[in-house]
């Protein structure tokens, strides 16, 4: 390995893949490709034409074979997978992608599993920290129950399909589903934690921040906050999950003002230039810690508060990556803007 390593970020025009691309530019010692599914991708801009790159949708059978191919043509060293569906896909050809010397940026495989699955989660955390009553749809699930409820699905990203439900008879409606989570509704203020974890799992720097306002599951104004119960809450739960690098945490104050455990997003967060702006640059750090380079033990933060707004990217109109055919899978093939 060179001093110089080629780092590939899939999810290239998402928030969090914008953020890790940005910092690890800012580094200097980094060639970053970028990678998406989508040719208008904001992400793919911020770097060169040659180090541009269209990969198949994370659940699409052939993501995890381009990536591989993609590694193997661009010699990368390591890989940032930012989107959820891509983590485990990642993660189960983490040999393959070692036998290509190419290490992953993200938790393990056991830990992805548990995060992406909100029931599974709730009971590793039950006991180590307040977990809010989670039971499995059903229309027993309202017994002894005080309303309303949230039910939201088992597994999935961001606030889509939650639902407030105000009855017993609203619920019992709803009728059993697996696949669907009821949950005690918490009165309190919610709270995320950015928190990077070292290989052994100790807990480097945990960032607890509000969101002000938020826009499609992402915020657009927060602060961060010098909260220990938050941290400490947090730093718990990631070593009850057994977190290396990355993960977002968020949590909630039940009636009594403890905080409780909603879910764990395994990955950086869309709201990351606001945790990097306070003094802990993640997606730096991880870089260097996948690469087992010295890091500190503990690296501290400030508060500060973040507004947001749209950035425009200009360029040439040659440079929008063209999609032969219109397919996807043919650019992939064709290497198109991989360079």
């Amino acid at each position: 390995m060179s001093d110089r390593v080629t780092v590939l970020v899939t999810g290239a025009g998402g928030p969090a893949g914008v953020a890790i691309i940005r910092s690890l530019l800012r580094r200097g010692d980094v060639r970053v490709v970028a990678a998406d599914m989508d040719a208008y991708a904001s992400g793919l801009y911020l770097v060169p034409a040659a180090d541009r790159a269209l990969v198949p949708a994370g659940l699409a059978p052939g993501f995890a074979d381009a990536v591989l191919e993609l590694c193997r043509r661009e010699d990368v060293d390591v890989l940032f997978p930012t989107v959820d569906v891509e983590l485990p896909v990642a993660a189960r050809r983490a040999d393959d992608l070692a036998a290509q010397g190419v290490r992953l940026a993200s938790p393990s495989l056991d830990t992805l599993l548990v995060c992406l699955d909100k029931y599974a989660l709730a009971q590793r955390c039950a006991g180590v920290v307040t977990v809010p009553r989670t039971d499995l749809l059903s229309p027993a699930a309202a017994e002894g129950r005080s309303f309303p409820v949230i039910v939201k699905p088992r597994s999935g990203a961001g606030s889509r399909g939650i639902s407030l439900v105000s009855t017993p008879a609203e619920l019992a409606a709803r009728g059993a589903d697996n696949a669907w989570l009821v949950q005690d509704h918490l009165p309190g203020e919610e709270y995320s934690v950015d928190l990077i974890a070292g290989m052994d799992g100790s807990v480097i720097a945990a960032v607890p921040r509000s969101r002000l306002r938020v826009d499609s599951g992402v915020s657009v104004a927060g602060r961060t906050l010098a909260d220990r119960e938050l941290q400490d809450t947090a730093a718990a739960v990631a070593r009850a999950i057994g977190l290396t690098t990355v993960a977002n945490i968020q949590l909630k104050r039940t009636a009594d003002g403890t905080p409780a455990l909603l879910e764990v997003n395994p990955r950086f967060s869309g709201a990351m230039p606001l945790t990097v702006a306070s003094g802990v640059d993640m997606p730096s750090l991880t870089l260097d810690l996948v690469l087992g380079r010295p890091v500190p033990a503990h690296v501290p933060f400030r508060e500060v508060a973040m507004v947001r707004y749209l950035e425009d990217v200009f360029l040439d109109p040659a440079e929008i990556i063209a999609v032969p055919g219109g397919e996807l899978g043919d650019a992939v093939a064709a290497g198109a803007g991989a360079g």
